[in-house]
């Protein structure tokens, strides 16, 4: 039986204690993202894993995190956050000790894919919560602001991590941390977080699920696809037009059925569709740094894989003061300025960055980092705090998995088109006049095998090569990105309020739990 009275509101030091533990667990996702890529070496090597199949121990995971996204976020509304949220962290905790005990190739795959499914069940959730559970805008705000900088840190901190275990430890242990944290967070949730879910009961829309899954899934198999090949190949065309006709359909579905998975309307919110957008325009920008730069580290400066994490540290010290000081001048300025000021400030991070040579300091690396942090710090949890404001707790799953999707899409994209960038500056820059085809191909693949070649052949002019051809796609790249930012600051003052929302209330002014 729901209510919407009965059930008293959480006291400021429990909910800090549930804030806490969904932020561990988001933070572990993240770490996820991108802690295997320094492990991918010793797991070939331990494991015998093929290239393909280093390749979908990844895969796996994105495609069922990004597939299941929507889905997810409805179960929270029909069967009660607290319970889902449980389920989903106990769930990850045991994907991660499957990873971990892997034993091949196949079976680690198999466990990365359970990881997605625990993965996707946990960020719309936790959102969905944070939007329940802090219903007032002050409070929401810092809420989404620890959230946001949580989920986006452990993408950088990913590389330090995974050195550090693996200089130390076995590359089990990338996997053996997450089962302690997740069932603590577990705990945690189940003893401090009241049961809450939509007081109408959703309606589980299988053809929508269907479509949708299927849809997403599509469409990061064919992006990926893209950035390891080329976008006209004849597998990215197909499975990039397969996405399309499936997204059509359930667009067309979702219009026609009476009890939808999402609800279409939510785009004709201005926040709403607006901070979708943004949070999208954001993660694709930031991957022009997070894809670029540790080649940079590890091929150009010769740093290993802990170095090359803790030199990205100074941009996560700026993504954590800007998150902390936009909130105050939101407050003063409005929104819209806000997450245009954001943009503005990555773009010209990111200009900075577009004159690094092979001559820059670490010092000048260090501030451009800083400013692009920063200004996403700014930008993206305002954006995405004015899109969760439309949301009252009926369609706080639901939306937030939503959102997520949309993250999710804008990272995979991110990577494939401006890897795509870099990847072909690179090839046609770099000069592999007299060399075999078989060295040359593997000089014009990439920064790792050029750099192999030239040093097996012992060629200096080579090497010089590849090092311009290197930096000039690089340089190329961070156009590229600031151009996105800048198009994001142009989106922000189209589609942003002037002043974000009031969370939605029920009648009673409480949120609905049961």
């Amino acid at each position: 039986m729901t209510t919407t009275t009965d059930t008293p509101t959480l006291t400021g030091a429990r909910r800090f204690g549930v804030l806490i533990a969904l932020c561990l667990a988001v933070l572990v996702l993240g770490l996820d993202t991108t802690v295997l890529n320094v492990a991918l070496p010793t797991l070939a090597r331990d494991l015998d894993a093929s290239t393909s199949q280093l390749q979908w121990m990844a895969n796996s995971y994105n495609l069922v995190l990004a597939a299941l996204l929507l889905p997810a976020g409805l179960l929270g509304d029909r069967y009660g956050r607290r319970k889902i949220i449980a389920v989903a962290l106990s769930l990850f905790g045991l994907a991660s000790l499957a990873c971990a005990l892997s034993d091949s190739a196949a079976a680690l795959i198999t466990s990365r894919a359970f990881l997605g499914i625990g993965a996707a069940m946990i960020v719309p959730v936790a959102l969905s919560l944070i939007t329940v559970l802090f219903s007032t805008e002050v409070e929401r705000k810092k809420a989404i602001g620890f959230f946001v900088v949580a989920n986006s840190i452990g993408m950088p901190l990913g590389p330090i991590v995974g050195g550090l275990l693996l200089d130390h430890a076995g590359w089990q242990w990338i996997f053996l941390m997450n089962v302690p944290i997740a069932f603590i967070a577990a705990v945690a949730v189940m003893l401090l977080v009241p049961e809450s879910r939509s007081s109408v009961r959703p309606a589980i829309d299988w053809l929508g699920i269907v479509l949708s899954s299927a849809g997403l899934a599509a469409l990061v198999y064919g992006v990926t696809r893209a950035g390891e090949s080329s976008w006209t190949a004849g597998v990215t065309v197909a499975f990039l037009g397969l996405a399309i006709v499936l997204i059509a359909g359930f667009l067309w579905w979702q219009r026609r059925n009476p009890r939808p998975l999402i609800e279409l309307r939510l785009f004709h919110e201005r926040a709403f569709s607006g901070g979708a957008v943004l949070l999208t325009v954001s993660v694709f920008a930031i991957f022009g740094l997070l894809f670029t730069m540790p080649q940079y580290f590890q091929g150009i400066n010769g740093s290993d894989a802990l170095h090359t994490g803790l030199k990205l540290l100074p941009f996560i010290g700026g993504m954590t003061v800007g998150a902390k000081l936009a909130e105050p001048v939101e407050a003063r300025i409005g929104t819209r300025l806000v997450v245009m000021i954001g943009f503005v400030v990555m773009a010209a991070g990111f200009v900075l960055g577009a004159f690094t040579n092979l001559a820059t300091g670490y010092g000048y690396t260090a501030i451009w980092f800083v400013v692009v942090g920063f200004g996403l710090g700014c930008s993206m949890p305002q954006a995405m705090n004015a899109a969760l404001g439309v949301l009252d707790p009926e369609r706080a799953g639901t939306g937030s998995g939503l959102l997520q999707a949309f993250r999710q899409v804008g990272g995979t994209v991110g990577v494939a088109v401006l890897g795509t960038v870099l990847n072909s500056v690179y090839r046609n820059n770099v000069d592999t006049t007299g060399l075999p085809a078989q060295a040359a191909d593997a000089v014009e693949k990439s920064l790792g095998g050029g750099l192999a070649v030239a040093a097996k052949a012992g060629s200096a002019d080579l090497l010089s090569s590849v090092r311009d051809a290197f930096m000039t796609s690089l340089n190329t790249t961070m156009w590229v990105s600031g151009g996105i930012a800048v198009a994001g600051a142009v989106l922000a003052a189209v589609l942003m309020p002037k002043k974000a929302a009031r969370p939605q209330e029920s009648e009673s002014g409480q949120p609905v739990v049961s």
